[in-house]
């Protein structure tokens, strides 16, 4: 089921990268394998995949241990303070930076660790008050401040959007954070590098990528429905 699920998930990429004028591998597939055990991680990775996304702290130590760098592990769920010494130098990038705080907090262990640790800012585009991150007309602030620290380095930026019936409702989104992405690499900000705009999830992603996606987030389309008992 894994690698039917995995072929078709890329298929479908590629179709939106096509009709959109991209090129599919500018598109990198994160497979959200949060709550799901580690021989579904090893189904995925005998059909390819290398890039998978953790939600929890203990869960992405846990499956560090078993597989390391075999991985390219992301941690993409909401982050406390308290928990960033359990990522770093495990997380080849961490996608969900939602304040000053927490971004000075990954700078502190990581010159600990004598590392410099990849980071998004995420960015609450839509303004639901159930999600975290910055507001649009706060972003380019918060980055011109965390690209102060030498132990952190800015890639770009992340999105969670409204979970919905009808993907189309979100490209206006979509739309937005391509924009505000595009415009802060237009201000060549030092130890930045907007590279990764990391946006759509299995709901949606295929319009995320119409509308300029160099990251999709698929969990359930990947590794089916999660129990969380």
């Amino acid at each position: 089921m894994i690698r039917e699920n995995l072929e078709q998930v890329r298929k479908n990429i590629a179709a939106a990268c096509e009709r959109s004028g991209r090129d599919p591998s500018e598109v990198v597939l994160l497979a959200v394998s949060k709550t799901k055990p580690a021989e579904m991680i090893r189904e995925a990775m005998s059909a390819g995949q290398r890039a998978f996304g953790e939600n929890y702290v203990q869960e992405l130590e846990e499956k560090y241990e078993i597989f390391g760098d075999s991985a390219d592990w992301h941690m993409i769920g909401h982050l406390q303070r308290n928990k960033v010494r359990g990522v770093i130098g495990k997380a080849g990038l961490i996608h969900s930076v939602d304040s000053l705080r927490l971004a000075e907090q990954i700078e502190k262990e990581s010159a600990k660790r004598d590392t410099v640790t990849n980071i998004l800012i995420e960015v609450n585009v839509a303004d639901e008050e159930s999600k975290w991150g910055f507001t649009p007309e706060e972003t380019e602030a918060a980055v011109r401040h965390i690209s102060g620290y030498e132990h952190v380095h800015v890639c770009g930026l992340m999105t969670s959007a409204p979970i919905t019936e009808d993907p189309e409702s979100n490209r206006v989104y979509f739309r937005q954070l391509k924009e505000l992405f595009d415009h802060i690499g237009e201000q060549k900000i030092e130890n930045t590098d907007m590279r990764i705009l990391s946006m759509g999830m299995t709901g949606d992603y295929i319009v995320a990528v119409e509308e300029g996606s160099t990251m999709v987030r698929v969990g359930t389309g990947i590794f089916g429905a999660r129990n969380y008992n």
